[in-house]
Formats: structure tokens, sequence, C-alpha cells
């Protein structure tokens, strides 16, 4: 269903994100960046061999990030938060802080489960890859050779692979909103899921490019059963969880024992049990402990304790960069593994540093989990709370603890300073119009040949975000702002993109980010749409204990964008195009994070009454007031 202040995660570092005090969940809320800081000195080093990695010799690094945390905690952008830190010396750092509790002022533990998000696409590509060894899954086999019932309006559907899924390649929509967060336990979610997919055309080819996609994730669970015979939650407990001996992690398909979770706080209240119905894509609790039996499997390339759970090769595909033959691909540094957001987390790839990378968010809590291979590294980073910057505190322990086992020779200092003006070689004129996103669409006016305004759709008006554009030395459209994004425009396979960059975690890199695509106007809406313009639409399928309809959300909007005439405006975010009077298609294809999550709309009469439905869920048109 619809809902513009719930999601799932996505790659760190689409959007910037300042603290701010806990509020209600937001679709930005798992992007963590930090504002310019301090520049800042290498720690001291000691002379001789190398100084081993252990809890002793990085005592700076844990006590910054223990100083960070508190202060989170601190200025509530967080009500608990617990972290662990792992080197070749095992688990040197495991702390808890805040409450799990606020009813009674339970205090959080070192054994309280939080909610990892998306860092269970990890465990759901493990899983899919012990398969793979097994023989019951092929990475490149089209996935409806396992599941006869899938299908979708595309017949590109059928070139599907397991590696599209696990790479965010697949061309599937986006996310199943229906019920995919709720205040209880909904069974079938991935069955509601591939059933939904029915009504939905491909929002492009299967390996043309790569944009979030929990749905793909979400069918890793239909294939796992499929081939197993087993629900996927069962599978993982008996295949990974219970052999490395992950006993605080589990799926929420049933209430977890009071006191050995986390609850959530909403707007200042404590909620009840949060439960992530999207097992694979998102739904596992866990605690940094148990997850840092996980990364040491992924250290020692599929071996526990003597036992093999996982092929080496399976390990090394997973930190393989799927984003090689991608056609469209205008944001590089993105390098997607099987699971991974990241193969080479540019954070630490700047500093000549490997390290796979996934971030995790829920509606109330968000995560970072970095595995180094070849420091022998290990970091999960996780709390009840939107707003802690938990990709700046992470990548602030680690820069911190390698710069004492002196990998790199110093902590980097944050970014400074804007290039000089250049002169302009480009008309301001020729990049003007309405960038379209799965969020709300950006438009870009030229003040004269050499100066642009970025203005953003917001509440139904537009605000500016980027005012006095102009171009700069090294290409980049920059202003004077404080903030040090700037913005590039390129066209790759006749589509025309609006390109971000910004300062991302602990401030020392840049981040690329395909924020938009150029559309241009269409034929006037026909009489059925222009009907449609101004009504409100309220779901009828959702359950009461979902956490949009419980938090007063789910009521989707349709309107046009005066600027771009001809396209349907959803919910004052998407742009959809008319295909026939009842039905609304995607229009975008925009890669790593601001494609994600589109809609197809169909209409129908049901009972005599109109009836709208996007995949699995279906709305019915609300009186006017």
């Amino acid at each position: 269903m619809h809902s513009k202040k719930l999601n799932l995660d996505c790659p760190t570092g689409a959007q910037p994100a300042t603290a701010a005090p806990l509020l209600s969940p937001s679709r930005r809320h798992w992007i963590q960046f930090a504002g310019a800081g301090a520049l800042l000195h290498a720690l001291p080093g000691c002379g001789g061999d190398d100084p081993k990695p252990d809890a002793g010799r990085l005592s700076e690094a844990i006590q910054w990030g223990r100083d960070a945390i508190r202060q989170a905690v601190q200025k509530n952008q967080a009500t608990a938060v617990s972290v662990a830190l792992m080197t070749s010396e095992g688990v040197i750092w495991q702390e808890a802080f805040g409450v799990a509790d606020p009813q009674g002022n339970v205090a959080a533990t070192i054994d309280s489960r939080f909610n990892i998000g998306s860092v269970s696409k990890v465990l759901a590509a493990l899983t899919a890859m012990v398969l793979c060894d097994r023989g019951k899954l092929a990475l490149d086999a089209p996935i409806a050779r396992y599941l006869p019932g899938f299908s979708m309006l595309s017949s590109e559907y059928g070139q599907i692979t397991l590696r599209h899924l696990l790479s965010h390649s697949s061309g599937l929509p986006g996310t199943n909103w229906r019920n995919i967060f709720a205040f209880e336990p909904i069974a079938g979610y991935a069955q509601d899921t591939e059933d939904g997919l029915a009504y939905f055309h491909l929002k492009h080819q299967p390996g043309e490019l790569a944009v979030y996609c929990n749905d793909g994730f979400t069918m890793v669970e239909n294939l796992v059963a499929a081939v197993t015979g087993q629900p996927y939650a069962e599978f993982v407990r008996r295949e990974i969880l219970e052999p490395l001996g992950m006993g605080h992690s589990a799926y929420p398909v049933q209430a977890f024992p009071e006191g050995s979770f986390v609850h959530p706080v909403y707007e200042g209240r404590r909620m009840g049990q949060e439960f992530v119905s999207a097992y694979a894509t998102g739904g596992l609790a866990s605690t940094p402990g148990d997850m840092m039996r996980l990364a040491q499997m992924f250290l020692d390339l599929g071996m526990h304790q003597g036992r093999r759970l996982v092929s080496q090769a399976a390990i090394q595909e997973m930190g393989t960069d799927q984003t090689t033959g991608l056609r469209i691909n205008p944001c590089p540094e993105w390098r997607w593994g099987l699971g991974w957001d990241s193969v080479r987390q540019p954070g630490l790839d700047s500093v000549g540093v490997k390290a796979w990378q996934k971030n995790g968010g829920t509606s109330f809590f968000s995560t970072e989990f970095f595995v180094l291979p070849d420091q022998r590294m290990a970091l999960l980073l996780t709390g009840a709370g939107t707003t802690y910057g938990p990709l700046r505190i992470a990548e602030g322990v680690l820069l911190r603890a390698l710069s004492t086992t002196r990998a790199i020779p110093a902590v980097p200092a944050a970014l400074a300073g804007i290039p000089a003006a250049a002169a302009p070689s480009i008309d301001a004129a020729g990049l003007a119009g309405i960038y379209a996103n799965y969020e709300g669409p950006y438009k870009v006016q030229a003040v004269n040949a050499g100066t642009i305004d970025v203005l953003h759709r917001k509440g139904g008006a537009w605000e500016p975000v980027a005012p006095g554009l102009t171009l700069r030395a090294d290409g980049w459209w920059w202003n004077d702002a404080a903030s040090g994004n700037s913005y590039r425009w390129l066209t790759l396979d006749g589509k025309h993109y609006m390109i971000q960059r910004v300062p991302a975690g602990w401030g020392h890199y840049r981040l690329t980010l395909s924020v938009g695509q150029r559309l241009t106007p269409l034929p006037p809406l026909s009489a059925a749409w222009q009907a449609r313009l101004g009504t409100r639409w309220e779901p009828t399928n959702e359950s009461p204990e979902s956490v949009a309809l419980a938090l007063g959300g789910g009521i989707a909007t349709l309107d046009e964008l005066a600027e771009l005439p001809g396209y349907v405006m959803w919910s004052d975010g998407q742009l959809l195009r008319p295909d026939g009077d009842d039905r609304a298609r995607m229009t975008i294809q925009v890669p790593v994070n601001h494609g994600r999550d589109l809609v197809e709309l169909e209409f129908s009469t049901v009972d005599g009454q109109p009836q709208m439905r996007s995949g699995s869920s279906l709305y019915r048109l609300l009186a006017e007031d």
C-alpha cells in the first residue's frame, strides 16, 4: 500500500540527514549523513610491529564510539543502541545503551533483540547460496523454473534470475507495502507479494540497471519454500542460525517474550513489538553479538568451528561486484554484491580498505553492518531510532581502529571547500524540466544561461533545495551553501538524469546518486482520468494492525502536475503514464535508490463501486468531505 512515512531501507547514502529528535518514521530515516566536522588527526601509533587489534590497543576507537552513541541517546535520537566490534582477536567490544522498554525504564542489554531491517538481505543471499551449493537453485536460471505460478504483465519476467533478485537488477517494482510493518504477526506476505506482481509490468528489463528492490528478496522466500518444502524462516533457523549459535536471532513468526526485545518509541509513546512481515528482505531480529558469529563465518569463507556451512566460492561470489554488466549505471561507486549494498564500501574504499557493507531500516530501527575481509574486522551497530547517524558512527569507529592498527595512516579529515567557478560551457536552459523519482519530482529551472535553481515537490508545493547553482572547475554545478552538495546532468541510453553528489558518512568522501529522470509532456488526460483528479482512496484489505493504519496513514490521492501535463500524480509523489482509461504505468528507470518502490494502478468496478488496485493492495473511493 502507499505510505510516504514508511520505508524498509535503502542503500546508505541516498539523502543527507541531520540529527533530530525522534519523530514519525520517514522514508529518509535510514540514510545517515553527517555534517562537516572539525579536522581530525591521526591517532598515536606505537613503535615496532603493528599493534594487536585488541580492546586495549583500540581503546580510543572504542571510547570515541561509546561517547558518540551516548550523545545520540542523550539527544533523544535513539532510545536504545547496541554495538559489537570484532577483530582478529575476537569480539573486543560489545555494549548496549539506553532503554529496551521505557515502561519501567528497563535497560537495554547486549542480549536485547533489535530489528535489523534489510541487513536481513545478507542472510537471504547466504541462504540462496547454500541452496545453490546443494544444486537446488542456480544463480543464472530463470526463477520461473522454480515458481510455475509466478507471472507478470511483461513477458520478460521469464528472464529474471536469482542473481537479478540478489543484486537489485530484476526490474520488479520495488516493495509490496501491504502489511509489511505491523504490531502483530501477519503471515503470507511473500505469497501475497508474488500474487500482486501479476498486476504489474516490469519497470526495466532484467539486468539493465540496478535499483534497490525489496520485492526481489521477498521472492527468495518463495524460492526457498518451493525447493525445500520448508517455510523460509524455518529453513534459515535450521540451516544457518542454529549452526552458527545465533540463539538470540529470530524471525517474528510469533510474538517474542516480553523483555527479550527492544520496544520502539513513536512520538514519545512506547509501542508494542514491531513485526516485519517481509522476512527475507528485512524481518530478522538479532543482536550485535549474534551478528559477529555470522561475520566470522564470512571472514572464514564459509567455515564455522571446523564445519563448512557454505562453499568458499559462494562467499566470494556474494562479495563480487555485480554491476559490471549493467547497461545504465551513472553512479559507478555503487558496487552491489549479492545481498550486500556494497562490496567496496565507499567510505572505507576511499582510504584503500575493502569492506562489505549492508544497512537496514524499518519503521523504527536503523542498523549498519560491516565486514572487512582483508583486515579480519567486523562491526554491527543497531538502534531504536532513525536519526542517530549509524553510518557516521560506524565509519568513525572503524577508521579510528584502522588508524591505530596502521592499516591506514590517519583518520581522514572531513571534506571542505568549494571548487572555483568555471567558464560556462553548457546552456542552463537545456537542462531545465521536471525530473521524476519515486518520492516527489524535482523542478530544474534556468535563472540565466549559467545559473540553475533546483526545487523539490513537497506537501503540494515547490521548495528550493539548491538555488543559484553555477558550473565549477570539477565539472559539477555548485552553490555556496554549506551542505557541500553538487549536481550534474547526464544522458544515458536516451534517458536524461539529474545526478546529485553529497558528502557521506564520516564526511571524508562523496557519493553520487541519480535523483531524477526528466520526463516530457504527454497528450492531455482523457475524460476518465480528468474525472479522477482530486480523488482520495482508502485501502480496503490492509490489516488494522499494520503500522501504516495504526499510525493514521495509508490514504492515496490522484492529481496532475501543472508543470507536466498528461501524467497522473500519485499522492503528490510519483508521476504515472496513463495506458488507456483504466491503467496507469510506471514511467522512470532511475538507478540506485530514487527509482525504487514504484506503483502501477488498475481501475475497475466491483459491486457497482469503483476500485483501485496497486499490486495486491485494494482501495475504495472516499466520498468528498
